[in-house]
């Protein structure tokens, strides 16, 4: 049975930081691109950072780029989003998402709130 356990979220104040986990069980996880999406209330789900099964390269979306970091531990089947420097606008449901090939899974997400 595939799963996809985010934790690590939660509420914060602007120009904080949390690391959001991703625990994987029942597939490969070594041979999946490994991505963070986020989906704030009333917008369309947003990719926000991947990270790839080969060597490791990485992707953000611009908001992000310089504040956030993507890592994978293969050993530990987890992938990880570091987040600084948080600010109000990066609340959202930050879900983690599996790929290769045909096979996408999702987990549950986990609410991340930026505020005072």
């Amino acid at each position: 049975q595939v799963q996809l356990v985010e934790s690590g979220g939660g509420l914060v104040q602007p120009g904080g930081s949390l690391r959001l986990s991703c625990s994987a069980s029942g597939f490969t996880f070594g041979s999946y691109v490994m991505r963070w999406y986020r989906q704030a209330p009333g917008r369309e789900r947003e990719l926000v950072a991947g990270i790839s099964s080969t060597d490791r390269s990485t992707n953000y979306v611009d908001s992000v780029k310089g504040r956030f970091i993507i890592s994978r531990d293969n050993a530990k089947n987890t992938v990880y989003l570091q987040m600084n420097s948080l600010k109000p606008e990066d609340t959202a449901v930050y879900y983690c998402n599996a790929v290769r090939r045909w096979d996408d899974y999702w987990g549950q997400g986990t609410q991340v709130t930026v505020s005072s």
